[in-house]
């Protein structure tokens, strides 16, 4: 009973496991079938939300690419515009160039017809002038070469003659009063007024007490020198050459400061860079007392009053600066005399003349600081300092670059070259000088019938010799004219070069 009862429990428990298990098995048919179609619903969802999304982007680049293709055709039509305006005005521009090309063709026409015209008259004219030389070879039985010739040779002798016959007519009207008066004005003032010139160069020396100082000069490793070049500008040269250094400069300010500087800095003994700095600028004020009080007695010198202060301190300047070794102060003062002299002698004012001739030169101070040549600097120094008209222009002019348009500026021009060109005044080197006379005999050689030219009085007179055959005496006038104006187109030359031609005849005979 009990193995029954145990077979009917099981059996029961089969059939109610079976039931248990259809149940479950049909609650997840169930399930799934409801998340199939909740997926179908949510693809559907996605889809539709894709497509809205897809559409509103495209929207939204059709709107951009509109917009830039308006943008595009806003541009066309602005350049078409353009090209419509650029049509006009080449339609406007190819008319009037066919307005110009009738008026040219108009005018070629009419030149065409001149022409014609002209050469016409010019072929009836070349046949009566052909006519009048057959009548002429018929009445003198001469050819045309033989006409030319004669008529040539009397036309070129009858012109000299006549030219040189003027030359003299008026030279002996004015050649007497003329040297009385030069000699007696030029005469006077030279006679009234020298000074001594003193050479300049561009090095300065200073003795030193022994070669041990050359070593303190240059410190160590170079560092005393160069802190004494950088103050001063100058180059310092220590060679060799026992006791003595040198001092380059081309500015003679520059280089007298170094010199004087180096000078104290030998005598105090302690040179190094802190002790050259101080010295040096001591130095540098000191010179420019120095200028100033230059310049106060140049002034004084010349008997000028009421200069503005920096006009006086440029020509204190000037006693450091040279012209061919010819000091400018000096030469200043010295023109300023002669300038006042030839005024007085024609009674002009002596004391603006002075004044004139005092301040010429006084560009050559600043022309190293200013553009252009010492006559316009000078010129605008002046003018900017207060200078009267006369004053400044005798500055600007004096050298000829503009025309004079007051008596004075001729007077400083006179006594500038006066002043240069006198014995000693200048100094030239040899070479130079050889071939400035050089050239002045070549010049006279190159005229016809001239047999010699010897260059005499330092250049400053050629004499030549013509063969007396070929030149007469109103020839030979001439002939010393067109020298001179030959040598002053050609050379260059200080003060003036006097002219003198030289024509004898020489008759000789033996006898036996």
């Amino acid at each position: 009973m009990e193995y029954i009862g145990a077979a009917v429990a099981g059996v029961v428990g089969l059939v109610v496991g079976f039931f248990v298990d259809r149940i479950i098995k049909g609650g997840a048919y169930k399930t799934r079938d409801e998340i199939l179609q909740q997926a179908s619903r949510d693809a559907d969802n996605l889809r539709k939300d894709r497509e809205i999304a897809l559409k509103e982007e495209m929207l939204k680049r059709r709107e951009k690419l509109e917009l830039k293709l308006e943008e595009s055709r806003d541009a066309l039509r602005k350049r078409e515009r353009e090209i419509d305006t650029r049509e006009v005005q080449l339609k406007e521009q190819n008319n009037d160039f066919r307005k110009k090309e009738q008026m040219l063709q108009t005018t070629q026409q009419k030149l065409a017809e001149r022409a014609k015209a002209m050469e016409a008259r010019q072929t009836e004219l070349n046949r009566l002038l052909k006519e009048e030389q057959e009548q002429l070879y018929k009445i003198s039985e001469l050819n045309h070469d033989e006409a030319k010739s004669l008529l040539l040779k009397r036309l070129e002798t009858e012109l000299s003659d006549e030219v040189g016959a003027l030359i003299m007519k008026h030279e002996s009207e004015v050649k007497t009063e003329c040297d009385r008066q030069a000699r007696e004005v030029i005469g006077m003032a030279v006679q009234r007024y020298a000074s001594a010139h003193t050479s300049e160069i561009a090095v300065s020396t200073v003795d030193i007490p022994n070669d041990e100082m050359k070593g303190r000069i240059i410190g160590r490793e170079g560092r005393n020198i160069r802190a004494f070049e950088k103050e001063t500008g100058v180059d310092v040269i220590v060679d060799d050459t026992p006791g003595v250094v040198i001092i380059s400069a081309f500015d003679t300010v520059r280089r007298e400061i170094g010199k004087l500087s180096l000078v104290k800095l030998i005598q105090d003994g302690r040179i190094h860079p802190t002790r050259i700095e101080e010295i040096v600028a001591e130095t540098q004020k000191e010179m420019d007392e120095h200028i100033r009080r230059l310049g106060l007695e140049a002034c004084e010198e010349v008997g000028i009053r009421g200069l503005h202060e920096k006009i006086v301190y440029l020509m204190g300047r000037l006693h450091f600066r040279v012209s061919y070794s010819q000091n400018v102060r000096q030469h200043s003062v010295e023109v300023a005399h002669l300038t006042g002299l030839l005024a007085e002698q024609l009674g002009l004012d002596g004391t603006l003349a002075r004044r004139c001739g005092f301040l010429h030169d006084i560009g050559k101070a600043a022309d190293h600081e200013m553009e252009g040549g010492h006559p316009a600097v000078g010129a605008e120094l002046l003018k900017r300092y207060g200078e009267n008209e006369e004053v400044v222009h005798a500055a600007f002019g004096h050298h000829d670059d503009i025309r004079p348009e007051h008596i004075y500026t001729v007077l400083v021009a006179a006594a500038d070259a006066i002043s240069a060109a006198r014995p000693g005044a200048r100094r030239e080197t040899l070479e130079k000088y050889v071939r400035r006379l050089e050239e002045l005999e070549g010049l006279a050689c190159g005229f016809p019938g001239v047999q010699q030219a010897f260059a005499v009085q330092a250049g400053r007179e050629i004499r030549i010799i013509v063969d007396a055959e070929q030149i007469n005496d109103r020839q030979a006038k001439k002939m010393t004219r067109d020298i001179a104006t030959a040598i002053e187109q050609s050379l260059t030359y200080p003060g003036e070069i006097k002219v003198t031609v030289l024509r004898e005849t020489r008759t000789i005979e033996y006898a036996k």
